[in-house]
């Protein structure tokens, strides 16, 4: 029996500044499946390595070179397709550069508590509880059901 699995890798980067503020990108609908306001990252490429990875996605997406993410656990499911989607989850609140957007979406600073007002990417403030409590490192969708997913938290 083989123990491979496909597997799609992705990262996500909570960036924080000094007063507070985390870095959102707004991610249109027509253009993407998960959309709304969500953290910047993207895929893993070939022969990258993940801190690469999530260095390179946040420069392309965001405008800022950032320094010294650290890996503070991961959100996983299975695709439709039955590949597991691995999405590794990143912080840090060094960083240089300007914010800009880009082609994956508008950029902007936002402050903590002002994220229920926005329109969130699916399961996003769920997804918070993984960088904010310390007991946490994983969040895992066990299974799709008709309009949600079944959640486990690690």
């Amino acid at each position: 029996m083989s123990r491979s699995q496909n597997v799609i890798l992705t990262n996500m980067c909570l960036i924080e500044d000094d007063r507070g503020r985390l870095v959102m990108q707004i991610r249109d609908p027509k253009r993407y499946a998960w959309s709304g306001a969500a953290l910047p990252g993207g895929h893993i490429e070939p022969h990258e390595s993940l801190v690469e990875s999530v260095i390179r996605e946040i420069k392309e997406e965001t405008g800022l070179t950032i320094k010294h993410p650290q890996l503070v656990g991961m959100k996983h499911w299975y695709t439709k397709d039955d590949e597991r989607y691995l999405v590794f989850l990143y912080r840090t609140s060094e960083f240089e550069g300007n914010l800009r957007s880009s082609d994956e979406g508008e950029v902007k600073w936002v402050f903590r508590q002002e994220l229920p007002q926005l329109p969130l990417a699916y399961d996003m403030l769920n997804l918070l509880r993984v960088f904010d409590e310390d007991n946490l490192n994983e969040l895992f969708y066990r299974e799709r059901l008709e309009d949600d997913f079944l959640r486990e938290f690690w």
